[in-house]
């Protein structure tokens, strides 16, 4: 499970014995007793995998996985996933289903849902992730992040040791071509939708949708408005592609990021019976007013109404929050 310029990292500084496997390990994998019991808030509905994907998917948008020395010379980690205070129902919506962490709102209008506890993050969050892949270079920074918490809770390395370790791990960086490996020796060009369904789920694209997609109207013309769903990235185009493939749009390279759109009616259709009672957060409003316009075949300064409705919307709520 580790990555090969960790275990480099370990060989180099540290002479391991046969406990320290047996430590990093129990981390990595907790026990079926362990996982049964953290399985089980969600077995109620038998939806846990579900929620597991859609996670994943948010995380792979809008999270983060943090580590850093405190001024006291400590090493924190923290979880987190970020939204506008608008989407503070997403984020209410995790804590729901991980029972752990808190909500935090800054005063410029940013939340965030965190996790800093290092006994949740081992029992909660790392479980998952291990089981459920990210698809993007966020995959990266999670193992990082996990080799590192690992590393840090060892009781047979010293203080000296982990640091030393941590930081070669902390400053490592990701190379240009960095993919997932779920992607492994698949390339954007010869990709296919049977490669696609394997290894994204719909949960997941629902939650990366969440966090990244967006519901909007571009003008055509004086007298001609569209619909148009994009999803954008700045690395990653693969899972651009991959997107493309499941809803039937096209992957641009805009100036400093690739855009998955469509304003192709086909498409517009595909779009909406896909995410059509799927999402959690405030976007599932917006997509609701959005598809409805589209239904119902309104008029240019109908759609105008619904594009100017959506913003007040979100200029509104924001405010009341």
């Amino acid at each position: 499970m580790y990555t090969k310029m960790n275990t480099s990292l370990m060989k180099e500084n540290v002479k391991m014995s046969s406990t320290w496997g047996q430590s990093a390990w129990k981390y990595m994998f907790p026990s079926e007793t362990t996982r049964s019991a953290f399985y089980s808030i969600f077995t109620k509905n038998s939806s846990y995998n579900s929620f597991y994907n859609w996670l994943v998917g948010v995380v792979d948008g809008h999270g983060c996985f943090y580590f850093g020395r405190t001024k006291k010379d400590n090493w924190t980690f923290c979880f987190k996933v970020s939204q506008s205070k608008y989407n503070l129902r997403l984020l209410y919506f995790i804590k729901s289903g991980l029972k752990v962490g808190s909500i935090n709102i800054s005063e410029n209008g940013c939340a965030e849902y965190c996790i800093r506890n290092t006994d949740h993050i081992l029992k909660v969050i790392l479980p998952i992730f291990n089981k459920y892949p990210l698809l993007t270079s966020k995959q990266y920074s999670y193992e990082k992040f996990r080799d590192s918490l690992v590393i840090y809770q060892d009781k047979i390395l010293s203080k000296e040791q982990k640091d030393e370790i941590i930081c070669k791990i902390q400053y490592s960086a990701i190379s240009d071509n960095y993919q997932s490996y779920v992607w492994q020796n698949i390339t954007e060009n010869d990709l296919t939708i049977s490669q696609v369904h394997s290894i994204m789920s719909k949960e997941w694209l629902i939650g990366f949708t969440e966090a990244e997609g967006s519901f909007y109207f571009v003008k055509k013309g004086p007298t001609r408005i569209a619909h148009c769903f994009e999803i954008t990235q700045k690395k990653d185009k693969i899972v651009l592609v991959a997107i493309s493939l499941i809803l039937d749009m096209k992957v641009v390279a805009k100036k400093d990021y690739y855009a998955c759109l469509t304003t192709n009616r086909k498409s517009i259709d595909r779009v909406i019976d896909y995410f059509f009672g799927t999402m959690k957060g405030m976007k599932s409003l917006e997509y609701r007013i959005w598809s409805r316009s589209y239904r119902k075949s309104t008029t240019f300064e109908d759609l105008v109404k619904v594009q100017t409705m959506i913003r007040n919307i979100r200029n509104n709520y924001k405010m009341k929050v």
